[in-house]
């Protein structure tokens, strides 16, 4: 593990994004369509490694209705406006047409509206009519109460995720979660987040966690690194939680998929997150940009605690296509951002992975020119990654 000085008495240790490695193409190629991209969480197998964040301008009822007809998972927020409001869409509607001053306010007012337990469970209740998963998330300190509620109305899987996210919790003005004992008592697999290191990833997976979220401010709309400072970027993240993934499994013989969240703007990105040890993703802003999403085309982003916006600061993007172009393609646009099952196909075709397990071993080499080399003309006529 290499480590640099920086000052006097005070070393670093290099760490790398996504940006800053390749991968290496492999002896043997697979032709794509033989490969298998599906992963298994909680006894339950999905044909799609990637999960849509929950995100309010990402993802609502019809939009998990639709991401789990294609093989995917798509995360609903119970503290957002589908659980404050009986018709969100008109919120939404509003947020849409708003101008950014005027959409900071409104978003700031939509969320004094207090959260209904009926909606909670009713929001569920739509999914799984639908005979697709129903996955949802909350932060810590609704967990026990929501929990209850959304394994009562027959959610698959129950999220808690947070900025930052320890087995170890001081306060003295709450209790805190005891994952532990929630873990335990929940019937249904529980995913827990955010984290970013070797020992913090252990010691959740100890609590006996279903799967964790690995990533703290690398998202699209996320402020934590620029407003606290405080971030370890994915490649290096991914593989020190997966290191920790592969040490749980050899102790206890109990094998907790992490998933990569946040970073990831193009397949490229997503092929690399396996490489490095990821048994799925999360993406927001790619779906954010689907004809399905809730937010018409504009999101915004999960916040960090310190913000006066409790589910984010909002990120405008376009429509670029429809969920299952995102998802699955064919791609109408040439920067990478859609035809994401495609890209990892591909990618593992050409690396010679045949499954997910295999492309964790992929070789990884430091590659910083890797975005770079030969694409000015692609700057020069803003095309593919010179957009």
């Amino acid at each position: 593990m290499a480590q640099f000085y920086i000052g006097v008495d005070r070393k670093a240790r290099r760490c790398y994004g996504f940006d800053e490695i390749a991968l290496v193409p492999g002896s043997t190629t697979i032709n794509p369509e033989d490969v298998d991209v599906s992963w298994k969480i909680g006894g339950s197998t999905y044909r799609v490694p990637i999960l849509a964040a929950a995100m309010d301008g990402v993802v609502d009822v019809d939009f998990a209705i639709a991401m789990g007809k294609l093989g995917g998972i798509a995360v609903l927020n119970l503290e957002g406006v589908q659980t404050r409001y009986e018709n969100p869409n008109e919120v939404l509607d509003k947020i849409s047409v708003a101008s950014p001053d005027e959409a900071t306010k409104l978003v700031q007012s939509l969320y004094l509206e207090p959260i209904k337990e009926t909606l909670v469970s009713k929001r569920i209740e739509e999914i799984k009519k639908a005979k697709v998963p129903a996955v949802v998330s909350a932060i810590p300190q609704r967990a026990e109460k929501f929990g209850s509620l959304a394994e009562e109305a027959g959610a698959d899987i129950f999220i808690v995720q947070s900025t930052v996210t320890t087995v170890k919790h001081l306060s003295k003005s709450y209790k805190a979660l005891d994952f532990k004992k929630f873990c335990k008592t929940m019937k249904i697999p529980v995913v827990i987040g955010n984290c970013v290191t070797y020992e913090v990833a252990l010691g959740l997976m100890e609590t006996g966690i279903g799967g964790l979220l690995v990533g703290i401010g690398p998202g699209a709309a996320c402020t934590t690194r620029g407003v606290l400072g405080i971030g370890v970027p994915q490649v290096t993240a991914t593989i020190d939680c997966a290191a920790a993934r592969n040490t749980h499994y050899k102790k206890t013989k109990r094998y907790v998929p992490i998933i990569t969240d946040g970073g990831m703007s193009t397949g490229g990105d997503i092929c690399k997150a396996f490489a490095c040890g990821a048994d799925a993703v999360m993406v927001g802003s790619a779906f954010a940009r689907s004809k399905e999403a809730p937010g018409r085309g504009y999101h915004w982003g999960m916040a960090t605690p310190h913000a006066n916006l409790p589910r984010g600061t909002r990120i405008r993007v376009g429509v670029t296509g429809t969920l299952e172009e995102v998802l699955c393609g064919p791609a109408k646009v040439d920067d990478g951002s859609q035809n994401l099952v495609g890209a990892l196909q591909t990618s593992m075709g050409n690396i010679g992975a045949k499954n997910i397990k295999e492309m964790q071993r992929t070789e990884i080499i430091i590659a910083p020119a890797i975005q770079t080399e030969g694409k000015v003309f692609q700057a020069a006529q803003r095309v593919g990654m010179g957009k």
